[in-house]
């Protein structure tokens, strides 16, 4: 059953850390990504703060599915003008100092009790395909660790980044060939960046995709892209999700809204965002 391999990002339910879990337990979620923990990057916490983070998720009788890592949210060449997003908190910094934050990544992840690390594809060069040598040299040797490591890095599609859509991350991961690095597949960010997300962009990431993340979103009639709660968006949920499972995907799913609704708050927006989920769900072709 899909319900058993639902869980959040916790951040996106309160920079309170404990009370997001509370919450979680409440909505009957199963595991957590962790991104922000109480306003600070995950990459910020001390070994005793991590072991007590792990503590606080498994009492719960949660667990710790991946960690939503900012590797490689940075430029290539900095001499070179490129789109930039999010860093959670993170500085700006060159690629060398990102395999630091790998290693850090790698030893939080073991320490949190998961092997799922989200990376990036370095902020988008005005045209990333010319770059994209580059790019699959330097995931190669992020899969080098990884292997030695035995983790897995997943690679999502961030329309601030060189693998921006389906497509690019698709060639990317294919370029690397490696088992340790897969697509974490995020339709929200697919629609966000003006494109349809199912059948269109699934296609392109179905035979490397290691994970999924669940929002929605669509382009206002001003070119406005906005993120909004499931079901009011642009990416067809009961078909995509539908389609997953018949597939044979067995892994997991996390709710990443990025939606707060006016006057309220981030759990609010999730609590939309859930609804939405069930109500797409009960309208699937499979039994979820």
């Amino acid at each position: 059953m899909i319900w058993d391999r639902v869980g959040v990002l916790t951040d996106e339910v309160s920079p309170h850390v404990e009370e997001a879990l509370d919450w979680i337990v409440e909505h009957q979620l199963k595991h957590v990504e962790i991104r922000m923990v109480n306003r600070r990057n995950v990459m910020n916490l001390s070994d005793e703060e991590l072991a007590n983070l792990r503590r606080e998720v498994e009492k719960r009788g949660l667990f710790v599915s991946a960690i939503a890592s900012p590797v490689f949210k940075c430029a290539l060449d900095p001499a070179r003008p490129v789109s930039a997003g999010d860093t959670f908190g993170q500085p700006e910094e060159a690629v060398e100092a990102h395999y630091h934050k790998l290693h850090r990544a790698i030893q939080i992840a073991k320490q949190l009790g998961t092997r799922r690390i989200r990376i990036f594809s370095f902020w988008r060069e005005q045209d990333p395909m010319k770059y994209e040598a580059d790019i699959v040299a330097h995931l190669k040797a992020a899969a080098a660790i990884a292997e030695r490591e035995d983790v897995t890095l997943l690679l999502e599609n961030e329309p601030s980044c060189n693998g921006g859509y389906a497509e690019e991350v698709g060639r990317f991961v294919r370029g690397v060939a490696s088992e340790a690095v897969k697509v974490l597949w995020d339709p929200g960010n697919e629609a966000y960046g003006g494109k349809p997300a199912f059948p269109d962009g699934y296609e392109q990431i179905r035979d490397v995709l290691g994970h999924v993340h669940l929002k929605d979103a669509r382009v206002e009639p001003d070119g406005t892209p906005r993120c909004v709660p499931i079901g009011d968006g642009r990416v067809p949920f009961a078909a995509h999700i539908s389609a997953l499972e018949r597939d044979g995907y067995r892994g997991l799913y996390t709710i990443e809204t990025h939606y707060i609704p006016e006057g309220g708050t981030a759990a609010e927006g999730t609590r939309l965002t859930l609804s939405g989920l069930r109500r797409a769900l009960s309208q699937g072709e499979v039994q979820l």
